[in-house]
């Protein structure tokens, strides 16, 4: 059986290859919904020339949210059916994405697929068995939706309250998590993270902060355990790369991913507890060109 028309909502302020991948996948009754913030933003230049099937949505400036919470709450509203899905903009979508998707919802309800962080500079490159074990397994292994590959119906989740929420937090998926039962697919989608030390240190603070809002004991035990490993790893240190390494590895491993970055599990744990700490200390962080301070899950400043 076919599935029902579905609306894709893309938020993006730029069009990238990702947005033809996905125009190309539509069924007739689909479509996609390219979000940006309004026309000053490069993706309106392709007003008038999308493909069948997209349309530019422009959601305005967030006042009491992030840009992509705002992207996505806009997106819904304007989206026409009830079957949604998330992606983003910055991985590429093989030609059976959408289709693989439908498949996996017909089977196990809401389903999500996972990221897997790649390095793009050399602080962002050294997190990536951090990012694998926290990011991939562990939102693989606790039922955590991710934004970018996520499939639902309206029906799955109480609308208006997530909406109500979405308008004043900063992570979509952190909610959407909470709001939705969701399957997990041990399917990663390659996401290239980074670009300066900078930017990491950015996107660092961020993952941080959102564990830390939505799963406050998470944080404590990430914390605790990295405390914990550090003195054994320091004080045994070819155990200790030999175990951290063969550890890594094994995550990469399950989820088809093969990566030297492996080879730096030992360092990359070391630097975890400076790290979790360095991202709960940053009382502000920029995404997407705004700078946010999040005193709390629903209190968000946007200052610039």
């Amino acid at each position: 059986m076919s599935p029902p028309p579905t609306s894709v909502i893309l938020p993006t302020i730029r069009w990238t290859s990702a947005c033809d991948e996905v125009a190309d996948q539509l069924e007739p009754d689909d479509e996609l919904l390219v979000v940006a913030d309004d026309e000053s933003d490069p993706v309106a230049d392709h007003l008038g020339d999308l493909p069948d099937g997209v349309r530019l949505v422009f959601a305005g400036e967030p006042e009491r949210c992030s840009g992509k919470a705002n992207a996505i709450a806009a997106g819904m509203e304007a989206a026409e059916h009830d079957r949604l899905v998330w992606t983003d903009d910055d991985f590429h979508h093989p030609s059976d994405w959408l289709s693989r998707l439908h498949a996996d919802y017909a089977e196990h309800g809401p389903v999500s697929e996972v990221p897997f962080f790649v390095g793009r500079d050399p602080l962002s490159t050294l997190l990536e068995p951090i990012y694998a074990i926290g990011g991939t397994l562990g939102a693989y292994a606790n039922d955590k939706a991710w934004g970018g590959g996520v499939l639902f119906e309206r029906d799955d989740l109480d609308e208006a309250a997530f909406l109500r929420d979405l308008r004043r937090t900063v992570s979509d998926d952190g909610l959407l998590s909470e709001h939705l039962d969701v399957t997990p697919l041990r399917r990663a989608r390659r996401v290239d993270v980074g670009g300066t030390v900078r930017e990491t240190l950015e996107r660092h603070a961020r993952f941080c902060q959102i564990v830390h809002r939505h799963e406050p004991r998470d944080t404590v035990v990430m914390g605790a355990t990295a405390t914990a490993t550090t003195a054994p790893l320091l004080l045994f240190p070819w155990a200790g790369i030999l175990l951290s390494t063969l550890l890594v590895a094994a995550v990469y491993a399950a989820f088809g991913v093969r990566r030297w970055t492996a080879l730096l599990a030992f360092p990359a744990m070391i630097l975890q507890a400076p790290a979790l700490a360095y991202g709960l200390a940053r009382r502000t962080f920029v995404w997407g060109g705004r700078r946010y301070r999040w005193r709390s899950k629903f209190d968000v400043e946007v200052l610039s």
